[in-house]
């Protein structure tokens, strides 16, 4: 099972769905804990979203994952904020989010350290600019694996 491939199915299938409501399709997550599968789909919207957006967006989504069937094991389906750790995955995110504090996982090391924590000043050609302890820092997009929120 190509788990990759199905995060890009269901994404495909889901971000639709999430904007017919006015919503933003945040992540789609596919894991295996405790030997249970879980299809995580995170979305958001300015204020925040409520019970109601998440049940919309799980029953219409629901039906059409039945429908096309992209996952051939059984799963839990989970529709829910992004929560206050948000990930950040796309340019708009490093625009939206400018001036808040994040937590950069890099994949190569920038002056020892593979974890940067900072407050968020923008992203200009393809680099993420954060002020660490008042130094600003540019660090390459390619050299991020995961962004967060960090309240």
């Amino acid at each position: 099972m190509n788990v990759k491939k199905i995060i890009e199915i269901v994404t495909n299938i889901a971000r639709p769905i999430v904007e017919k409501f006015n919503l933003e399709l945040v992540d789609v997550d596919f894991v295996k804990e405790n030997n249970e599968w879980f299809l995580r789909v995170f979305i958001d919207k300015e204020g925040g979203i409520t019970i109601d957006d998440c049940t919309n967006v799980s029953r219409i989504l629901s039906d059409k994952l039945d429908e096309v069937d992209p996952i051939s094991v059984s799963y839990y389906l989970e529709v829910s904020s992004p929560g206050i750790n948000r990930p950040l995955k796309k340019e708009e995110d490093f625009i939206r989010f400018k001036g808040r504090k994040i937590k950069l996982k890099l994949f190569k090391e920038i002056d020892d350290k593979k974890i940067i924590k900072g407050i968020l000043l923008g992203i200009k050609e393809n680099k993420v600019i954060v002020n660490l302890k008042d130094k600003e820092i540019e660090i390459d997009f390619n050299n991020i694996s995961s962004a967060n929120l960090d309240e």
